[in-house]
């Protein structure tokens, strides 16, 4: 088992790879650096292994893709990922280790927005795109994460090996961040600098697509993670509509005695119907999610003991 390792997902990084890894080599000597390729259609691979670093690849294309095989195959005691891309300062790597040995810190969140990154960053749509998904995530699980779509984080071994990662793409910070929430995983914010990529790299991340993945993953996320507020917010809007609808009719009826609109009264009944529906529905997949989350507790207890094991 490595002490430390560093994971650097690359596609594409020729330009800045060597950089990235001559300088995490200096931040952390004691640390294994590993780069995993992703189908590169450059030099990429060849570049980090000059340089030093441990290379592996992984065919299927995506950023979580590559987070899988990754957590999959290392065993460390503590773990730093990092883009290869050379915007996040390697200076900040040996804080971030402390935290989670010392600390036992479960997620180091490297908070970009808190710093330089507005300045740095010259796509407008990225930025509000951050700030959106970071006021979104801490609205609807009540938390405070500074940076959610950071590439630079530091987990414990309980985290990698706990974590199951579902997202193909970009989207795989998202879900980290909701999982450690949901689990009550120890989470740390660390406010570093970011400096924006050199001319002739470019930026694999599509402001739109992505964007709009991102934030279909924070409401399926929201949906299986918070059932009963998630159907519970559905039926209150069902009803809501219902009691619109509804309320012309009654007061109609109250001044003639008569029903007039008879196909509006049916039509409020039915809604009426389908939001107690997702409202029990909510309490049936609450009451499943509490049991996840009694079983991931049991599956922490699991992994703590293996980890003694191995170390």
């Amino acid at each position: 088992m490595d002490k430390m390792a560093v994971l650097i997902p690359c596609y594409n990084e020729s330009k800045t790879i060597e950089k990235v890894v001559n300088d995490y080599r200096k931040a952390l000597p004691e640390a294994v650096i590993y780069v995993y390729d992703n189908n590169s259609t450059d030099n990429t691979a060849e570049i980090a292994e000059k340089a030093g670093a441990v290379v592996r690849h992984e065919y299927q294309q995506g950023k979580g893709n590559v987070i899988r095989r990754m957590f999959r195959e290392i065993d460390a005691e503590c773990y730093i990922m990092v883009d290869g891309d050379d915007t996040y300062p390697a200076e900040y790597g040996r804080k971030m280790t402390d935290m989670v040995l010392n600390k036992h810190v479960d997620m180091v969140v490297g908070d970009r927005l808190s710093s330089t990154y507005f300045e740095e960053n010259k796509r407008p749509f990225h930025n509000f795109g951050n700030s959106l998904v970071r006021w979104s995530i801490n609205a609807l699980f009540k938390s405070d994460i500074k940076d959610i779509m950071t590439g630079y984080r530091a987990f414990s071994y309980q985290f990698v090996k706990t974590f199951p990662v579902l997202s193909r793409g970009f989207e795989i910070e998202t879900e980290m961040s909701i999982h450690a929430l949901d689990k009550n995983l120890y989470v740390e914010n660390l406010v570093i600098e970011y400096r924006d990529r050199p001319a002739g790299s470019e930026s694999k991340l599509n402001t739109y697509s992505d964007g709009i993945k991102v934030l279909k993953t924070i409401a399926r996320l929201f949906k299986n993670y918070k059932p009963l507020n998630f159907f519970g917010i559905i039926a209150f809007i069902l009803f809501v509509l219902a009691l619109i609808f509804f309320i012309p009719v009654l007061y109609a009826y109250i001044q003639t005695g008569l029903v007039k609109n008879f196909p509006t009264l049916i039509v409020c009944g039915f809604t009426v119907i389908a939001a107690i529906l997702s409202l029990f529905s909510g309490l049936q997949l609450q009451t499943i999610a509490q049991k996840n989350r009694q079983d991931f507790e049991m599956e922490l207890i699991r992994c703590h003991n293996q980890f003694k094991d191995i170390k």
